[in-house]
C-alpha cells in the first residue's frame, strides 16, 4: 500500500471530517463549504480529508466527482484564487491539499453501519490517484443524514396556519406538513433476533432509525477514531467532535417518552430531532454521565467487564490499567441548518420552486432562519467542525444549539437557538442582557424567536435534564439489545 498524501504532514495540520448523507442537499453543501472555509482559513501546508457517506458505490463516485469539480472551481475562480494567491498559494497546491474519499452505509441497515465502521477502523478507503489509504483518526463527524417521513402538504391547514400565526411564523414552524404514522423498518434485513422475520420486536421506527439510532450506533462504533490519548502522540490534536444535526422545528410538544421511536406520531421527524436535542445538550451533565458512561467506553472497553471505569471532570474515560489506557472522549455539539427546501420534502417540481420562493419572502420579511440554500445551511456545521477548540470552549459551545442563519441579503452567520426547557445556554437568563444589547439585530435573542416560547425556569431546566437522563438510559438499553442482535446475525451468517 502506497503512503497516503498526508502521511508526512504533522497531525496538527490535517483535518479528517466525515459527513453522513452527503450525496445531495445539506450534506453536499456541508462538504462544499468545508472545502472553501478550510482553504480560506488554514495554513498553506495543511490538508483536508473529506469523507462523505452515501448508500451506494455509484452515489459515492458521483459525490466525489461533484466535490472535485467544486474544488477545481474554488481553485480557479477569480475571487477565491486571488485571495489564495495573495497568501502564496498556487492552484496546483490548492488541489493537492484537499482529498476526497467515501464510504457506503445505510442508517436503516445496521449490517452496513457495522461494515462501514469496520472499514474506517481497520480497513482502507479508495483515494483517487493514490490507491487504498487508511484513515488514522477522525477530527469531526457531522451526523447529517436523515429522512422526514412526510407525504406532502395539507393545504387547508396551511391556509389556516398562515391566517392565524402569520406568514413568518407559519413558514418557520409550520403545522401543515402531512405525515403518516406507523412507519417501521427491519434494520437487520433477512434476519430476526428470535428467528421470526415478522416479529414486531425486530422492527424499529423508520424515522427514528434513520435520524437518531443509526447515527448513535455509528458514532459509538468509530469512537476509537474520535478519542484521543491524554498523553503522547495525540498531544497536538484536539478532541474529536461529534456534530449532531437537529432542526429548528424540534419543539417540546413533539416528543413523548411513551412513543420513544415516534412510531405513532404524525410528527416523527420533529420528535426525533427533539430527542437529538435532549441527548446532546445533557450528555455531559453530572446527573446524566452515569447513564451515558457505557456509551463512551467504546466498543472495545465495553467488552472488558473486569475493568472498572470512571468519568473524570475533564471528559476522559480512565481505565485501571493506568495512564497509558486513559483516553479523552470526543466533544458533542448540536446544530441545525435553519430553514432550507431540499428534496427531503416530497413536492412536485413546480410546487418545490414555489415553496422555495416563499422561503425567500420569509427571509425578506425579517426571519434570520431562512438560509434557503444548502451552502448557507451548512454554516453552523462547518463552523463547529473547523473552529479552533479554544474558540468553541470560550463560547461554551457544547451547551448551545447552534443554528445557521442569514441576514436580509443572504450573508451567512451562526446564531444561538432557543430550546424548549433549556433556553439558549442551559441556564435561566433574560431576553435582554448586556451581551444581547451589543449583538447585531440578526443575532439578538428576540430576532427569530417562536411566538409563545417560554423563558426557561429552574423547574423547566430540571425537567429537561431529567428527560435527558431518561433518554440516555433508553438509548443505551436499545444499543445493548441491537448490538447483541447484530452479533448474532454476524455469527449466523458466518462473516463480519
Amino acid at each position: 500500500m502506497v503512503p497516503a498524501p498526508w502521511d508526512s504532514v504533522p497531525a496538527r495540520d490535517t483535518s479528517f471530517v466525515l459527513v453522513t448523507g452527503a450525496n445531495s442537499g445539506i450534506g453536499l453543501g456541508i462538504c462544499q463549504r468545508l472545502i472553501d472555509e478550510f482553504l480560506a482559513t488554514r495554513s498553506l501546508t495543511s490538508h483536508l480529508i473529506v469523507i462523505p457517506t452515501t448508500r451506494s458505490a455509484r452515489k459515492s463516485a458521483e459525490t466525489i466527482a461533484l466535490l472535485r469539480r467544486h474544488l477545481y472551481k474554488t481553485a480557479s475562480s477569480s475571487s477565491s484564487s486571488s485571495k489564495l494567491r495573495a497568501r502564496g498559494a498556487a492552484p496546483e497546491g490548492i488541489l493537492a491539499r484537499v482529498h476526497i474519499t467515501s464510504v457506503q452505509l445505510d442508517l436503516c441497515d445496521f449490517a452496513t453501519v457495522r461494515r462501514a465502521a469496520g472499514q474506517l477502523l481497520g480497513g482502507t478507503l479508495a483515494l483517487e490517484g493514490h490507491g487504498e489509504v487508511r484513515i488514522p483518526r477522525l477530527d469531526a463527524v457531522v451526523l447529517n443524514a436523515g429522512i422526514g417521513g412526510w407525504t406532502g402538504l395539507d393545504w387547508p391547514r396551511a391556509a389556516h396556519n398562515v391566517f392565524t400565526a402569520g406568514w413568518v411564523q407559519a413558514t418557520t414552524w409550520p403545522t401543515f406538513k402531512a405525515a403518516d404514522p406507523g412507519l417501521v423498518t427491519n434494520p437487520l434485513p433477512g434476519s430476526s433476533a428470535d428467528g421470526d422475520s415478522d416479529s414486531s420486536s425486530s422492527m424499529m421506527g423508520t424515522v427514528f432509525c434513520a435520524n437518531v439510532f443509526g447515527h448513535y450506533l455509528l458514532a459509538h462504533a468509530i469512537l476509537p477514531l474520535l478519542s484521543r490519548r491524554r498523553r503522547g502522540e495525540d498531544d497536538d490534536v484536539p478532541p474529536g467532535r461529534i456534530i449532531w444535526e437537529s432542526s429548528l422545528e424540534a419543539t417540546g410538544e413533539h416528543f413523548s417518552r411513551d412513543d420513544f421511536q415516534a412510531v405513532r406520531s404524525r410528527a416523527a421527524y420533529e420528535s426525533t430531532k427533539r430527542l437529538t436535542d435532549l441527548l446532546c445538550l445533557t450528555a455531559d451533565l453530572p446527573s446524566v454521565r452515569p447513564h451515558a458512561l457505557s456509551y463512551w467506553e467504546g466498543p472495545e472497553a465495553g467488552r472488558r467487564k473486569e475493568e472498572e471505569e470512571e468519568e473524570e471532570e475533564d471528559g476522559a474515560v480512565v481505565g485501571v490499567a493506568g495512564e497509558e489506557a486513559a483516553v479523552r472522549k470526543p466533544k458533542v455539539y448540536l446544530c441545525h441548518p435553519g430553514i432550507v427546501v431540499t428534496t427531503i420534502f416530497p413536492l412536485p417540481l413546480v410546487l418545490f420552486y414555489a415553496y422555495k420562493f416563499a422561503m425567500y419572502i420569509t427571509r425578506w420579511l425579517g426571519s434570520p432562519w431562512h438560509t434557503n440554500t444548502s451552502y448557507n445551511a451548512a454554516a453552523s456545521m462547518v463552523w463547529l467542525a473547523l473552529a479552533a477548540q479554544g474558540t468553541l470552549d470560550d463560547e461554551g459551545a457544547g451547551k448551545v444549539k447552534w443554528g445557521s442563519a442569514c441576514d436580509f441579503w443572504g450573508n451567512s452567520m451562526v446564531k444561538k437557538t432557543e430550546v424548549d426547557g433549556w433556553g439558549w445556554q442551559g441556564k435561566v437568563e433574560d431576553l435582554d442582557d448586556e451581551d444581547d444589547d451589543r449583538a447585531t439585530r440578526v443575532l439578538r435573542k428576540i430576532t427569530g424567536r417562536k411566538r409563545g416560547a417560554e423563558v426557561v425556569t429552574e423547574e423547566t431546566r430540571a425537567e429537561f435534564e431529567e428527560m435527558g437522563a431518561s433518554c440516555w438510559r433508553e438509548m443505551e438499553r436499545l444499543r445493548g439489545e441491537w448490538e447483541a442482535r447484530i452479533e448474532k446475525t454476524v455469527a449466523s451468517n458466518g462473516h463480519a
